[in-house]
């Protein structure tokens, strides 16, 4: 997976990951958001929008990320989800516990 940060202001983050988002992404992506989770920022956004595929531990993934974000008074928001990503976030309910857009 390839994954792409960005500060679109002080106090909102970006990033973007393409490719595949399953468990073989899980230590880049955990060293990626507790390493911005550490520089505080009050927006997380989560650009989806080159993900080709996502499984149940990218859901895992996200989940985590959002309890440890909410401890440091970060919002997650998933952003620019193709239709097949989109599918899978709405049969995990993901629209109950995220912004997405």
């Amino acid at each position: 997976m390839e994954i792409r940060t960005s500060s679109l202001d002080n106090d909102q983050t970006r990033i973007a990951l393409g490719g595949r988002f399953d468990f073989s992404s899980h230590r880049e992506f955990r060293d990626v958001t507790e390493q911005l989770l550490a520089r505080g920022t009050a927006t997380m956004e989560i650009d989806l929008g080159a993900v080709t595929y996502l499984d149940s531990s990218a859901l895992g993934m996200l989940l985590m990320l959002r309890d440890k974000a909410r401890a440091a008074h970060c919002e997650v928001v998933l952003t620019h989800c193709s239709a097949p990503v989109r599918q899978v976030l709405d049969v995990a309910n993901f629209q109950k516990l995220f912004t997405i857009t």
